[in-house]
């Protein structure tokens, strides 16, 4: 019978220097990583594997990197398309099955709440993600669905 495990991380976008993704070259790609209970980025193996519990594992920050990148695309989609966001925060969840036979992860969902300028960017920034997700290199190079459920509203960082 296959064992499931769920991972978490929150990415949150630091680089709004006042005027959001107004232009291309108006925001920094800055991002803060963090997962609840955990410090900065020192690496180990999941616990279930023997590894320290007090670091990121390789399973979290695969979920990271693909939360990341589909961020930096995001923001990029939205730069190009006159969407100005002016924060964003995604929770990413990744599950990942363990058989007799090995691990792999078998899903990963994108929780991307996002706030922009205006009303009138709500439905593009919306529909951007989707053009986010084709160009994000890291979700096109892993073996499982990566999903998005993104929330968008009118809002200024705060």
């Amino acid at each position: 019978m296959a064992r499931q495990y769920e991972y978490t991380a929150e990415i949150n976008w630091t680089g709004n220097r006042g005027t959001g993704t107004s232009d291309y070259r108006a925001y920094a790609r800055d991002v803060e990583v963090t997962a609840e209970g955990l410090p900065g980025i020192p690496g180990s193996a999941d616990p279930a594997f023997r590894g320290d519990p007090a670091r990121w594992n390789p399973e979290q920050l695969l979920l990271v990197a693909l939360s990341q990148c589909h961020l930096l695309s995001y923001l990029h989609q939205c730069a190009v398309n006159g969407v100005v966001v002016t924060s964003y925060v995604d929770r990413p969840v990744g599950t990942m099955a363990v058989t007799p036979e090995g691990g792999r992860f078998t899903s990963a969902v994108l929780h991307p709440r996002v706030q922009v300028a205006e009303p009138g960017m709500v439905e593009p920034a919306l529909a951007l993600h989707a053009a986010a997700n084709r160009g994000c290199f890291i979700a096109n190079s892993v073996n499982f669905p990566v999903r998005h459920e993104a929330e968008v509203t009118v809002g200024v960082a705060g």
